[in-house]
């Protein structure tokens, strides 16, 4: 009987923040012991860049002190175990959800961050990324050998409870909108494409962090209190898995003009649920569905183009009848969280057991002109 795998997962500040690698970890914590593992959190804390780094030491001892078998360092806080990559005695695997710099942080700091990240990807026996669009971009930095691609599932809940609810409110449609309330995602945006509809043509839904970042919330809240879209937007903030699940099942249109997702796990979402989705022809969403197909993509910040996919889709019901069948049909083809974390489990513990061989595998011995 294979015996269970201990692994210490690095991340920064809290686990249990409801974002989309954080949540991508979680579940896999969650099915860690089906898969012959078991799963610690081990975080830096969230303070301003560089200074999570001063933790790496106690790091290090929560990870001897977890007895892990393998370190697993989420790509937030790959950058702050560089002081201390050298020191690690157990093999390594990075799990990557945003490339080499990050992407919310301006220019100085992702070109740091970027070259320190790279510094501990060269340390790691294996890195999973979390698409396609992720691998080549690793790849092209010089990581091709030793990529996974483990995306996250499509499912949000089991079943969610309780009868279907009206979100359109007298409106022709409830569009759905799930993102935190920083720049990338295009909230704004969003607003500003639904203030040029006309009156009754939609009821958008927001759900998401509205703290994430506070200046981009303060400029979010001032738009919403304009007469153009106050009386058409319903805020849910930060929503648990089965009420986000619900609000899946009761829209019929989900949008998200996001100008950078490595993967975008809510598109999959929304898509398993039946949903066209909508969103700029940007980031990985345009490997995820295809215009005229699963849903409308548009060229990033065309708000006139965004507002006509909104008006299209609210009066044409056949064909938001047709994409969304075509995208519930196309995310039958994701993974579900039980097959990317057995994808993931797999990877890691193939990825160990490979260090760990090549550790201590007998050296051959030097030639004199290699020890120089």
């Amino acid at each position: 009987m294979t015996r269970t795998l201990s692994i210490s997962l690095v991340t920064l500040g809290d686990p249990d923040t409801l974002t989309g690698g954080y949540l991508y970890h979680r579940r896999m914590q969650e099915f860690a012991p089906a898969n012959g593992a078991r799963l610690e959190f081990v975080s830096l804390p969230a303070r301003p860049f560089p200074l999570p780094a001063l933790a790496g030491r106690r790091a290090l001892r929560a990870i001897v002190e977890q007895g892990a078998d393998v370190l697993v360092v989420d790509s937030i806080a790959a950058a702050f175990l560089v002081p201390r990559v050298r020191s690690l005695a157990v093999p390594m695997v990075g799990s990557l959800h945003q490339p080499p710099g990050g992407i919310d942080h301006r220019l100085p700091r992702r070109t740091l961050q970027a070259a320190l990240d790279r510094v501990t990807y060269r340390r790691a026996a294996r890195l999973l990324v979390a698409s396609d669009l992720l691998a080549g971009q690793l790849a092209a930095q010089g990581f091709a050998d030793r990529l996974t691609v483990v995306p996250p599932g499509r499912d949000v809940a089991q079943s969610p409870g309780g009868a279907p609810r009206d979100l359109r409110g007298g409106a022709k449609i409830a569009l759905l909108c799930v993102g935190n309330w920083v720049p990338r995602k295009g909230i704004l945006d969003l607003l500003e494409a639904v203030a040029r509809l006309p009156p009754g043509t939609v009821r958008l839904h927001l759900a998401g962090d509205e703290q994430a970042d506070p200046a981009y919330a303060a400029r979010v809240r001032q738009r919403l209190a304009r007469i153009d879209v106050a009386a058409r937007v319903v805020r849910h903030g930060l929503s648990a898995r089965g009420e986000v699940a619900r609000l899946y099942r009761d829209a019929d249109v989900f949008v998200l003009p996001s100008v950078r997702e490595p993967y975008g796990t809510v598109y999959g979402e929304a898509m398993a649920a039946g949903l066209p989705v909508v969103g700029w022809r940007a980031g990985n969403l345009p490997h995820l569905a295809q215009h005229g197909r699963e849903g409308m993509l548009v060229d990033t910040g065309d708000l006139d183009g965004l507002a006509a996919a909104l008006s299209l889709l609210a009066e044409d019901r056949p064909l938001r009848r047709r994409l969304g069948e075509a995208a519930r049909q196309r995310a039958a083809g994701f993974p579900t969280w039980e097959q990317t974390a057995r994808r993931f489990f797999t990877a890691i513990r193939t990825a160990a057991l490979g260090s760990m061989w090549d550790n201590h595998r007998p050296r051959r011995p030097r030639t004199a002109e290699e020890a120089g």
